[in-house]
């Protein structure tokens, strides 16, 4: 499919090169209209998975009272984990920093599922449905709720391999994550699908009007739920009538009453690669060269980063448009099957080098 494997060389790059290689899923079936990003992008938003996903939700309260929901896909058979075991691995599915789970997500959690992992959704602060307890929702890149989930998970399967995945402007928190936690993330790999790399440049270009406007009246939807509790902390009539994803992310989080800040200290903060040079987890992030959303190649993709950084796989595709990666074949996304693929190399990789070293393998 005409893909490109950016990193720096390794025992690791070259394993993956290999199983990639080998793999279906970058030779899937043609898209009819490869040139059209929209089109491909709309395909994989708008089509429901089949089937439709069974859900059991678990809520999980944080220190300061807050609360996260973990969406736990038992499949459309109605029984926990499908074909997972006990020590089976454990696939945090991370939506996009709207709260929007796509069919795509599911699709890949149903396709997860199939395959004996136990998938499982995070869902921020007032997010697709989760209850907002306290007055404050999460910022673009503070891992904070997402450490304390990942906690609850390593304690809940101490036995099983602990894996993460996130969509689009989902990739944000993740890359937060793992560039905060270092070798103490208690991941053993993670996957971003058509990640945003940087936030502020992101947000300040904004979005072709046929995507962001939508975002934009979903997530003004979601904050009308909580206008009185949000009243006491932010500017209510300013926020709902925000006319850019820009607009309303800094009066949500920047022209605060209680803790004003200045745009620039939100993305020092916040910004997903910060700390890349902290990570200590493989990462192989799926791009198209043609996404809509995450604008051009030449100035959102840090490809010095994948050059230089062990642990950063970029796998770039000419075609593919943002989260879409269509192809005819069953499955729907080719991308699917390719981060399936690279947890399962990644598997083989550590246990090949667990027996060449030694090692004991980890409680």
């Amino acid at each position: 499919g005409h893909c490109r494997l950016l990193c720096k060389p390794s025992a690791l790059a070259q394993h993956l090169v290999r199983s990639l290689g080998r793999s279906a899923a970058l030779r899937g079936g043609r898209w009819p209209w490869p040139r059209w990003p929209q089109l491909q992008m709309l395909w994989q938003l708008l089509q429901p998975p089949e089937p439709e996903p069974a859900v059991a939700r678990e809520l999980l309260q944080l220190p300061d009272a807050g609360v996260v929901a973990l969406d736990w896909l038992v499949g459309p058979w109605g029984a926990a984990g499908g074909g997972g075991g006990v020590s089976s691995p454990v696939l945090l599915l991370i939506p996009n920093a709207a709260g929007k789970v796509t069919g795509g997500l599911q699709q890949l959690g149903l396709r997860a599922l199939e395959r004996g992992f136990i998938p499982v959704i995070f869902n921020r602060r007032g997010h697709n449905g989760c209850p907002l307890t306290t007055p404050r929702l999460q910022p673009f890149g503070d891992p904070g709720d997402l450490r304390e989930a990942v906690t609850y998970l390593r304690c809940r399967h101490p036995s099983a391999s602990l894996l993460a995945v996130s969509e689009g402007s989902g990739s944000g928190l993740l890359l937060s994550y793992l560039g905060e936690s270092g070798s103490s993330s208690r991941l053993a790999a993670a996957a971003c699908l058509s990640p945003i790399f940087r936030g502020r440049d992101w947000f300040e270009a904004g979005m072709p009007w046929l995507y962001e406007w939508p975002l934009l009246l979903h997530l003004k939807q979601g904050l009308s739920r909580y206008a009185g509790a949000l009243a006491e902390v932010v500017d209510m009539d300013r926020l709902l009538g925000s006319r850019s994803l820009w607009e309303l992310e800094e009066t949500l989080f920047c022209r605060t009453r209680s803790r004003p800040t200045s745009w620039e200290c939100y993305w020092e903060r916040n910004e997903p690669l910060r700390d890349a040079d902290e990570a200590a987890v493989p990462v192989l992030c799926l791009c198209s060269a043609d996404d809509p959303v995450r604008g051009p190649p030449a100035q959102s993709l840090p490809r010095e980063l994948f050059r230089s950084s062990p642990y950063f796989f970029l796998l770039l595709t000419p075609h593919g448009g943002h989260c879409g990666f269509p192809r005819r074949r069953p499955g729907r996304c080719w991308a699917h099957e390719a981060v399936l693929e690279y947890f399962r190399a990644m598997a083989e990789f550590l246990r090949t080098e667990e027996r060449r070293k030694g090692l004991p393998r980890p409680r």
